[in-house]
């Protein structure tokens, strides 16, 4: 069994409103699925991916209308990468983060890679990474619909970084647990890859040995998810974990795939989740993203849940 590289990465939002308008309008992402999380359903789950909703491609929000301001620091997810095709999209961005005063960085070498660092407007920490001497697990494509060029549009998850106080901890549940290789070094920081490699299938993580742990709110990352192939292959890596002594969830039916979720030594919650079967399951790939969608075990509470939603203006063009 290997996983095949990320899956999602799901985050925290206070204004689905703010939220939905700089993804779009901004970013460029397709809304492939408004829905709400199934724990708790007064609350949105917003989806943004690529055109079609490729499992790798979804950079996902919970809307926590409460939710306070993020004190950065360990046992976290402390960065997002977004994925472009090329280093010419990265100066295009650059170019656009200005003009829409978009919080951001110069464009520099990582890792081998050209990148550029921004904020959203909850201090979500984002970085773009170039595809262009990328090789590995194929990227997505961006929406022909979207506000950006699909030359420059984003086209997936890149790696995440983890900032850690014990590296060696997440070390050993990545390689020893879920199977990961070690790649390389940069920065004080430590790659890590699975299944074929390349930008869509990285970790990285970072040690701060005296740091304290990240005080999470908007703007904060809730988890990050790898991608498995079916539900058969899930069992076995539910078998895997079991055998390992992490406290897990057991399968868990999201309807659009299915997963499992761990807290691995350093406390952040991973989670392992299907191909499928996918968004287009309760709407049309033409229409994804344009109504409320709700799991059959929901359907019959919609009237309450859309009364404790705030609408969303659907319109997709600034420009």
């Amino acid at each position: 069994m290997q996983l095949k590289g990320i899956h999602h990465v799901s985050a925290i939002t206070a204004n689905a409103k703010q939220n939905y308008d700089f993804y779009t309008n901004i970013m460029g992402m397709r809304l492939v699925k408004k829905t709400v999380n199934q724990d708790a359903p007064s609350m949105y789950h917003l989806f943004y991916a690529d055109e079609k909703g490729r499992p790798g491609t979804d950079l996902t929000f919970f809307e926590i209308h409460r939710a306070g301001q993020t004190y950065p620091g360990t046992r976290s997810i402390s960065t997002t990468s977004l994925r472009v095709k090329s280093d010419k999209a990265l100066t295009y961005w650059k170019d656009r983060f200005q003009k829409y005063q978009v919080d951001h960085d110069g464009i520099i070498d990582r890792f081998g890679r050209k990148t550029l660092s921004f904020r959203d407007p909850e201090g979500q920490r984002l970085t773009l990474i170039s595809d262009e001497k990328n090789e590995g697990v194929a990227s997505g494509d961006p929406w022909d619909h979207a506000p950006v060029p699909q030359e420059y549009g984003i086209t997936g998850l890149g790696p995440v970084h983890l900032t850690v106080n014990e590296a060696s901890k997440t070390e050993e549940v990545l390689t020893e647990v879920l199977g990961f290789r070690k790649k390389g070094t940069y920065e004080q920081r430590v790659v890590y890859e699975t299944g074929e490699g390349g930008n869509g299938a990285e970790v990285h993580i970072e040690e701060k040995r005296e740091g304290k742990p990240e005080k999470p709110g908007r703007g904060s990352v809730h988890h990050v998810a790898f991608r498995v192939s079916d539900e058969d292959e899930l069992k076995k890596w539910e078998e895997t974990i079991q055998a390992s002594g992490f406290p897990h969830s057991g399968i868990v039916d999201r309807y659009y795939f299915k997963s499992i979720y761990f807290r691995e030594a350093n406390h952040i919650l991973f989670e392992l989740a299907t191909d499928g079967p996918g968004f287009s399951t309760d709407e049309d790939e033409n229409h994804l993203g344009e109504k409320l969608a709700l799991p059959p075990f929901l359907e019959d509470k919609r009237k309450e849940i859309e009364d404790h939603l705030t609408q969303l203006d659907t319109s997709r063009t600034r420009e």
